[in-house]
């Protein structure tokens, strides 16, 4: 059984002590496949660390976190521009809006979003998409830029059903972690509606563990929690789901 964390931040520095563990430990599960979000130019070397120690492993994404998008926005997506100019990737990530911890950067916020949906056309890569209270503000974007080469991820769903269906109908799979194992989390009411083709699997690893980790440091060994509660909520093998939801992410990510 092959288990792909489309969106695990192991370069974090919540790994410093034991990160070549953390991977062991995953690897043991069945976890083979590890795509890397970026945050901001300050994470690039320990990124580019990991993928030359992991080459088979670990799939690097480039961009600007909408929680880094600040006065020198611009320096950093010229960083990004630059990565891209040199090197692949296989997304734009992770991207967005985020207005639980800064509503005063809405705007610049929307402008690097745009910006960088723009890069992932240009070089034909998927985005993925960061969201925390602004599911309106990323449809508004995602409406103004929709179009056949505009897919990608929608990372830590975590919307209603019809913010699901909106979602899908951008080209986006929905990126299902820990929350769906929470008992607030609500969109175990609904995700078995969802078919199985529009979902991959993703811890975000450091945060948002699952139960029964909840409240701990995450990894992605934890997403066999996620697995479980997805074959309990669509009644399907274990292995069955695992298979499907990485081909999906073959499908996004082209690897």
């Amino acid at each position: 059984m092959i288990i792909t964390d489309t969106h695990t931040h192991l370069y974090s520095e919540a790994f410093e002590e034991d990160r070549h563990e953390v991977i062991q430990r995953a690897m043991d599960k069945g976890v083979n496949r590890f795509f890397i979000p970026a945050i901001d130019s300050t994470y690039t070397k320990s990124m580019l660390q990991l993928e030359q120690e992991f080459p088979q492993h670990m799939f690097l994404m480039t961009g600007l976190h909408p929680t880094s998008v600040k006065e020198n926005y611009k320096s950093e997506l010229a960083h990004v521009e630059d990565m891209l100019a040199k090197r692949s990737f296989y997304a734009i990530g992770e991207i967005g809006i985020d207005l639980y911890w800064d509503k005063s950067t809405l705007e610049i916020q929307k402008k690097a979003f745009r910006y960088q949906i723009q890069l992932a056309k240009k070089y034909k890569l998927p985005i993925v998409i960061h969201c925390r209270e602004a599911f309106e503000e990323i449809f508004e974007v995602l409406e103004s830029e929709k179009s056949d080469d505009l897919f990608g991820i929608f990372h830590c769903f975590t919307g209603t059903i019809e913010d699901a269906k909106r979602t899908i109908s951008y080209n986006m799979k929905l990126g299902i972690g820990g929350v769906v194992t929470f008992k607030n989390g609500k969109i175990d009411q609904f995700l078995n509606q969802i078919d199985l083709k529009h979902i991959v699997l993703e811890t975000d690893s450091p945060y948002l563990a699952p139960k029964p980790y909840r409240g701990k440091r995450n990894e992605s060994a934890y997403i066999v929690k996620v697995l479980e509660k997805l074959s309990e909520l669509y009644g399907l093998p274990e292995e069955k789901i695992a298979d499907i939801t990485t081909q999906n992410s073959k499908d996004i990510f082209k690897v």
